[in-house]
């Protein structure tokens, strides 16, 4: 029996500042391809289409534009940044074309022309400042890559920060993929804040993490249990390269980490290992890339098309089974309810998951619902309130 071929854009920078996060975003979409190829009930067939910016954000929009009108694609699944998404935004919205975006973002957007599968703040930031400004100080020190996931992720977290009776000692930006940092932790040393939210993306993360732990080895006063780095776009691929010490004691929030003691993450896991071996570690990119794929796949199965109209119809009706749980996607946002965990990172670069949500959480992109809740940080008492992780989380021993 033939089979139909779809094209799909797979748009990922896998060379650049952030490349490594490409890479496994490639894996993981090129696995999930791999797979469905290889189910012969399936009436079509997916064909990558593969472009690499390089992490030039200028780039993407041309790289769409071709994919859409010169290759058929009428799905784009990628761009990491926000900066690379908004290039690739005008592009889908003009030719009717549908982009799957897979990574935790800033919020504050809502398209027809995509389908987000990232945490937006209130599925990261949210939580993740619920657990550390109680715990460690309301004095935190924020630095950021210097585009609008930086820009954006500190301004919430400095309103947060405020209505919760805190201050934030200081705001730096960094251009995209710098890697000395040097200053900062100058900066760092002299104010001791309470512990630092890192905004940086790719090579730049690395950099101060390595940094920071020349810092931490110097003065015991920034020890992780002291003064922590923490971060909502932090994963295991940022790790890999530093040293053991460099690697430890980061406390991140992600809707996926390798370590995750669910039965989806054992099955999937236990999957993956057939075509990789048991001891590849599965991350969020990879896993958000996949998941992206799969969920596409699942409705041009269902619809019997790829007609972007009749795909968005499908997305929004139905409930689909992923490594990271069971998935919905709001039919007036287009965002997934996603279930936030936090962990920290060990020393051999994997984190220990220590709170969860019990359920996933109804994405709230414009925080129309959860930004200034006085239930979450109460600013006449917010000791009260923050002194215990917040009623729809799981405390893991």
């Amino acid at each position: 029996m033939s089979r139909t071929i779809v094209p799909v854009s797979l748009l990922y920078s896998t060379t650049g500042a952030y490349g490594a996060l490409g890479r496994e975003a490639v894996d993981g979409a090129m696995t999930a391809i791999a797979q469905i190829n290889s189910n012969a009930d399936n009436a079509f067939q997916i064909e990558p289409v593969i472009a690499d910016p390089g992490g030039n954000a200028e780039r993407y929009a041309n790289f769409a534009e071709t994919a859409v009108r010169q290759q058929g694609c009428r799905h784009i699944i990628g761009s990491i940044t926000s900066w690379s998404r908004k290039e690739i935004l005008p592009v889908v919205e003009r030719h009717g074309a549908l982009l799957w975006y897979a990574f935790p973002y800033e919020g504050y957007e809502a398209s027809d022309s995509v389908i987000y599968l990232g945490a937006c703040p209130n599925q990261h930031l949210l939580p993740l400042f619920a657990h550390v400004l109680n715990r460690f100080g309301r004095r935190p020190f924020i630095v950021g890559s210097n585009y609008i996931w930086g820009w954006e992720i500190s301004r919430i977290a400095r309103e947060i920060t405020e209505v919760a009776g805190g201050e934030v000692v200081s705001e730096r930006f960094v251009p995209l993929g710098a890697t000395d940092l040097d200053h900062l932790i100058d900066e760092i040393r002299h104010k001791k804040p309470d512990f630092i939210l890192s905004n940086l993306v790719g090579q730049s993360a690395m950099a101060f993490l390595q940094a920071y732990d020349g810092l931490r080895r110097e003065d015991p006063d920034f020890a992780p249990e002291v003064r922590p780095v923490v971060a909502c776009n932090l994963c295991e691929t940022d790790l890999i390269d530093l040293s053991e010490t460099a690697k430890a004691g980061h406390i991140a929030t992600s809707v996926y980490f390798d370590g995750l003691e669910t039965q989806e993450n054992a099955a999937f896991k236990a999957q993956i290992a057939k075509r990789y071996g048991a001891e590849r570690c599965l991350t969020t990119p990879f896993v958000s890339a996949y998941t992206a794929v799969c969920v596409l796949a699942d409705c041009l199965a269902d619809a019997g098309t790829d007609a972007p109209e009749a795909i968005r119809t499908m997305v929004t009706t139905r409930a689909f089974e992923t490594p990271i749980g069971s998935l919905r996607i709001d039919p007036k946002t287009h965002h997934a309810a996603l279930r936030p965990h936090i962990g920290v990172s060990t020393a051999s670069g994997a984190y220990h998951v220590f709170q969860q949500a019990r359920d996933a959480v109804d994405a709230d992109p414009y925080l129309l619902r959860s930004h200034h809740r006085e239930t979450l940080f109460p600013s006449s008492t917010p000791s009260s309130i923050l002194s215990r992780p917040p009623r729809s989380f799981t405390v893991i021993k």
